[in-house]
């Protein structure tokens, strides 16, 4: 019998989530579905480049929450260090990773289950670098892989060991990550993984921010179907 689940989310305003450079200004979104089991997952989604404008608020972080929450999955989001309200300065991503490790420790002490993570841009190679070795993460998600951007080169070498799940979610005219080095990095990853290209899109997914939510609910249901919508 077919069966409607109803979905319910509060946003909450976090106030003790701390990294080693101090407070972190941060988001939840509790997930609830109503009249079936409790989530079995929390998420954690981390922004793009601080520098260039990134932050928690951010689109593409945005509807990658709805896309989780819409699971009734609780939904974490933070500022990096130096960005919006937390304190810190940025780090060129190596204070950053702290930051995604105090995200995860927060989470655990808070919900006590496994985490999926996604990250956009900068915050996909940021977090990634420590999620795919964190044991609590099960899952991992990229949107806009960069390869380079803005004078900066990315390398994932960390992930040729990266055995848990992982969806990779790039625009076939994504500037910042071409569509043959990105194929190149994906070959080099430890399976599982997918590719999925959304056509005509660039980096921030402007028009098609409803097909990235599509290809994460897609696989979530392919890699951890007792979160995913039937």
């Amino acid at each position: 019998m077919d069966q409607t689940l109803n979905y319910t989310s509060t946003l909450q305003t976090i106030t003790d989530l701390r990294g080693p450079a101090g407070r972190l200004e941060a988001l939840l979104n509790t997930g609830a579905n109503i009249g079936a089991p409790d989530a079995g997952y929390s998420v954690l989604v981390c922004h793009p480049h601080p520098l260039g404008g990134g932050t928690m608020h951010n689109k593409v972080v945005y509807h990658t929450m709805k896309a989780f929450q819409g699971l009734g999955l609780p939904v974490l989001r933070f500022n990096f260090r130096g960005t919006g309200l937390s304190e810190g300065e940025h780090d060129q991503g190596r204070g950053e990773q702290e930051d995604v490790r105090a995200a995860l420790d927060w989470l655990e002490e808070r919900f006590h289950l496994p985490t999926l993570f996604a990250g956009f841009s900068f915050g996909s190679y940021v977090g990634m670098r420590v999620c795919c070795s964190d044991s609590r993460v099960r899952g991992a998600v990229s949107l806009g892989l960069p390869v380079h951007a803005d004078g900066r080169d990315y390398t994932y070498d960390f992930l040729c060991a990266c055995e848990k799940p992982k969806l990779f979610v790039s625009g076939t005219r994504d500037q910042y990550g071409p569509k043959a080095q990105v194929e190149s990095v994906v070959a080099q990853a430890s399976p599982p993984k997918t590719l999925v290209w959304v056509e005509e899109a660039d980096h921030f997914f402007v028009g098609k921010l409803d097909e990235v939510q599509r290809a994460i609910t897609a696989w979530c249901s392919a890699n951890f179907p007792d979160v995913a919508v039937q």
